[in-house]
Order: structure tokens, then C-alpha cells, then sequence
């Protein structure tokens, strides 16, 4: 097991979670993944090695997962897309429309944001952005 993987071992552990095969086997999905997923993605992937393993397990087990913020979550195509939290430093997100790869940008506005809204507390935020990656374009 990778050292990450142990990390949210401990952060389930700490939620008072059960740590059951099939949550760190999607956790391990998800550190693989370098894109957003769909649920039935997820299921499709997940059923190779637990054959019948149900959307509702899988749904549960992704809300869980977004609510401990082990995984974070967008809409994308008009259905719910989830990817492993980035915790590590504050970033944001080139998201490709076609194959869903996501590319991480450092650069944060929300300082010119705060300066333009002078009159605002921005308590929290989320940028994305979508187009067409260099593969897909």
C-alpha cells in the first residue's frame, strides 16, 4: 500500500469510517486517475475486480469520499464528475471537455477578484476552466 494510499487509510480511520477492500480500491482508482470520473465509470472500473458491485455501493461510497474531502466533485457534461482531492497547495483546474484529462493551474485570481469587490468577504472559491486539451484538439 503507497504511502498516499495509508494517508486516507488514516483520514477514514479518523471519520470513523469503516475501511472495507472495495473504499481503498476506489481510492486507489482515483490516485491513478489524473482526470475526473463518472460514477459508471467508476462502477465499469470497479467491477473488474469486484464483479456486481452496485452503482448504489458506488454512489454511497463517492458521497462519502466527496464529504471527508478524499475526493472533490464537479459537474461535467451535465453529470457528476469526481477526482482525488488536491491538498497538497492551492490550485485550480483546466478540464478537457472531450476526454475529461484535468491540468492544474497555480495561478489563483482571487486577489484581483477581492480588490474589484472591495466591498465582499470571499470566504471560498473554485475556478475551472474547459476547452479542448492539446490530444483532443
Amino acid at each position: 500500500m503507497t504511502q498516499q494510499l495509508n494517508q486516507y487509510k488514516d483520514k477514514l480511520k479518523e471519520k470513523k469510517l469503516k475501511i472495507t477492500d472495495k473504499r481503498m480500491r476506489m481510492i486507489d482508482l482515483f490516485l491513478d486517475e489524473e482526470r475526473y470520473l463518472s460514477a459508471r465509470e467508476v462502477q465499469e472500473k470497479m467491477n473488474k475486480e469486484f464483479p456486481g458491485i452496485s452503482y448504489d455501493t458506488i454512489y454511497r461510497n463517492l458521497y462519502t469520499l466527496n464529504d471527508i474531502e478524499v475526493l472533490e466533485k464537479t459537474t461535467f457534461d451535465g453529470e457528476m464528475q469526481y477526482k482525488i482531492s488536491c491538498t497538497s497547495h492551492h490550485h485550480h483546474h483546466f478540464i478537457c471537455n472531450s476526454c475529461g484529462d484535468t491540468k492544474v493551474i497555480h495561478y489563483c485570481p482571487v486577489d484581483t477578484w477581492a480588490d474589484e469587490l472591495n466591498d465582499v468577504e470571499i470566504t471560498n472559491h473554485k475556478v475551472e476552466l474547459y476547452g479542448l486539451c492539446k490530444s483532443c484538439r
